[in-house]
């Protein structure tokens, strides 16, 4: 049995090698096998030609798979260079904005040249949600020192942000003008306009609201009329911009009030700029300005820039109000 097993391979395989061989002479041009073959072919050509089909399938699906997984890996590829890209333009977007920031501040040391103006970086907002004490990035060491008396805080431009608070070696504590410690005197920007109180109110500013008092009772305050520092009391230099009037109560003659919404959107503000009156000045008293002089103004980061002078500077209003005190610092 294991001998006829043996003979059926090997004939087999004769058969197998007589059978290529065949095909082979049969291929050759001119051969006289070459129609022999016909017959053969009729029968071969459509199996062989559903094993191509099947063999192209096959290999069309590995080439997929393979295609798939090097266009998945482009893609990701292509995902972190946009991410990349777009961090790139942010952050572009971001100087620009800083910039234009910066290029505002001269015109802050234009109006006010008896003060040098210190650019600083907001760090933290502390206390509540609606910022009770801003902390900014300079201090004592670059000359803001609240020993010395506090200093007005403005935005890049110039509108009244809030005052200085405490100072260490490397930060500043400022008190936002929302702060219900706050307090400023103010004038209706206008000729002889009327002199008034602007304060933070606990319950104003959530909505981003401040309280006007000291209202003289011949005056009707109106939505849309500006208010502007006065200049009294000295720690605040006249003309400001403070923002503008939201409403008016008179239900109490004897106690008339309006709110007023602030220019300076604290919750966006990232820059600020503190106006430190120049030694030996009055800082109630801006004077014409030698227009061949310069002045420095210091940007955010730390760079001192030069500034052109301006032809004249604003004047401060006479007053009587002292500054507002110191409250405590927020918790």
């Amino acid at each position: 049995m294991r001998r006829l097993f043996d003979n059926k391979l090997l004939v087999l395989a004769l058969a197998t090698l007589l059978l290529i061989a065949f095909i082979v002479l049969s291929a050759i041009p001119g051969s006289p096998l070459s129609g022999a073959t016909k017959p053969i072919s009729i029968i071969v050509d459509p199996i062989q030609s559903v094993f191509q089909k099947i063999g192209t399938k096959i290999s069309d699906f590995y080439s997929a798979i393979a295609e798939g997984m090097e266009i998945r890996k482009e893609n990701e590829e292509l995902r972190a260079e946009i991410a990349e890209l777009e961090y790139e333009v942010q952050q572009g977007e971001e100087a620009r904005i800083r910039w234009e920031e910066l290029k505002s501040a001269f015109s802050i040391q234009d109006s006010f040249e008896n003060y040098h103006i210190h650019g600083a970086s907001v760090l933290t907002r502390e206390a509540d949600e609606w910022f009770s004490v801003i902390r900014v990035n300079v201090g004592t060491d670059s000359g803001i020192d609240s020993s010395t008396g506090s200093y007005a805080v403005v935005d890049a431009r110039m509108n009244l942000v809030g005052r200085v608070m405490t100072t260490d070696k490397d930060s500043s504590k400022i008190l936002p003008l929302l702060h219900e410690g706050f307090t400023v005197s103010a004038k209706v920007n206008e000729v002889n306009g009327a002199t008034v109180l602007v304060s933070g109110d606990i319950t104003l500013k959530s909505e981003g609201l401040c309280v006007v008092t000291r209202i003289p009772s011949n005056i009707i305050l109106k939505p849309g009329q500006e208010l502007v520092t006065s200049g009294e009391g000295g720690l605040f230099p006249a003309g400001i911009p403070i923002g503008v009037i939201e409403s008016f109560d008179d239900s109490d003659p004897n106690d008339l009030k309006a709110t007023l919404r602030p220019y300076a959107v604290i919750s966006d503000i990232k820059d600020v700029f503190i106006m430190v009156p120049n030694e030996d000045t009055d800082p109630t008293q801006e004077s014409a300005k030698d227009p061949t002089s310069s002045e420095m103004v210091e940007d955010p980061s730390g760079t001192s820039l030069e500034t052109a002078a301006p032809e004249t500077t604003p004047s401060s209003e006479t007053s009587a109000d002292t500054a507002p005190e110191t409250p405590g610092e927020a918790a």
